[in-house]
């Protein structure tokens, strides 16, 4: 299970990893996929699951901006998490 943190754009999806990075949370951007972005322009950042709550710990206190936050189990799909 991982989570994606979905960004307007790729500037945007890089600051958030890097500022996640430097917290020490393993982040990786990659285009957003198709199920959650039809228009197919966006970037997302992913993390893993263990790491949510300190990820938006850090999104909080910077103000980067996203798009939404959706999570990923096997098998299910993504869904949108209410915040």
């Amino acid at each position: 299970m991982f989570y994606l943190i979905m960004c307007r754009s790729q500037t945007n999806a890089q600051r958030i990893s890097k500022a996640l990075e430097r917290a020490g949370i393993p982040a990786r951007i990659l285009r957003s996929p198709a199920e959650i972005s039809p228009a197919g322009c966006s970037y997302s950042v992913k993390i893993p699951a263990h790491a949510l709550s300190r990820a938006l710990t850090i999104l909080n206190g910077t103000g980067l901006p996203h798009q939404g936050v959706y999570v990923s189990a096997e098998g299910y799909g993504y869904r949108e998490v209410e915040l």
